[in-house]
């Protein structure tokens, strides 16, 4: 029997993302009995039901009216076809969407509810160190937006916008970000093991200074560009890897990179339909 405290959750798709936030809602204290997953495949049932004690199912039924909120999981290219058989369910309920690029309206059509809000998460989410943007659409009560930051406080830092165009900023930043990290690391290694160390070695430093960096960062006051000048004496060895990356226009392409990833999303969005 569900928890009468906790509010019913369903899951549509019961993916990473979703495993990511089904279980830090179950380690802090909500009843698998209140989480409702929606998944065809069977072994993915069945690990979650193992997993986190959660009711699971094979196709949409009348069990999905129970949810005060829905979480829509699936692959983007999937939602329309995941949607049509849920709605007759869930039209009541306040939905939060996980999908890229699938934007609000498509998702208060599909689903016969206005109140819906956009969450463009990343992958640190898995481990509870991501950072989701977050859109809400006006027909959104303040509750309501603390109801999800609640439900997605395990998996991290949120951050609202107030239009929904800049998720696709958001994207480009956060959602697609930790391939730039890992793209960096990735080189770090390789001159690693160009300069004689092993890739053991070079993934050890690379790591340790890309997480100090960063905590570095975070708790200082300074500007990224004040920090940066406090490790570069003008002629040593950081001023010259900046001279060679100022030189191959590195900062211009990686902005430029960037603006190709907001392009690519709204593109996207316009594709799955707005």
């Amino acid at each position: 029997m569900t928890h009468p405290t906790h509010p019913t959750l369903a899951f549509i798709g019961g993916g990473n993302m979703a495993t990511a936030i089904l279980g830090g809602l179950v380690r802090s204290g909500t009843p698998g009995a209140n989480l409702i997953v929606l998944d065809p495949n069977a072994e993915q049932r069945a690990r979650l039901e193992r997993d986190f004690g959660v009711r699971t199912l094979a196709a949409a039924d009348a069990t999905l009216a129970e949810a005060d909120a829905v979480v829509w999981a699936v692959k983007p290219q999937s939602f329309a076809e995941a949607a049509a058989p849920c709605a007759i369910h869930v039209s009541g309920a306040l939905h939060l969407s996980v999908m890229a690029g699938i934007r609000s309206d498509a998702i208060a059509r599909a689903t016969g509810s206005d109140r819906v809000v956009r969450a463009m998460p990343n992958t640190p989410a898995l481990i509870g160190q991501g950072i989701s943007g977050l859109y809400a659409r006006p027909a959104v009560t303040a509750a309501e937006r603390a109801q999800v930051e609640a439900l997605l406080d395990p998996t991290g830092d949120v951050l609202w916008v107030e239009r929904e165009v800049d998720l696709d900023a958001v994207t480009a930043l956060s959602g697609s970000g930790p391939a730039y990290v890992f793209y960096f690391i990735e080189a770090m290694v390789a001159a690693a093991e160009r300069m004689g160390l092993t890739a053991e070695q070079g993934k050890q430093l690379a790591l340790a200074t890309f997480s100090g960096a960063t905590e570095l960062a975070r708790r200082s006051d300074e500007t990224p560009a004040t920090l940066r000048e406090r490790v570069t004496s003008k002629g040593g060895t950081t001023y010259a890897a900046l001279t060679a990356m100022n030189t191959a226009g590195l900062q211009d392409s990686f902005i430029a990179a960037l603006q190709a990833a907001r392009t690519r999303a709204r593109e996207l969005g316009d594709e799955f339909g707005g």
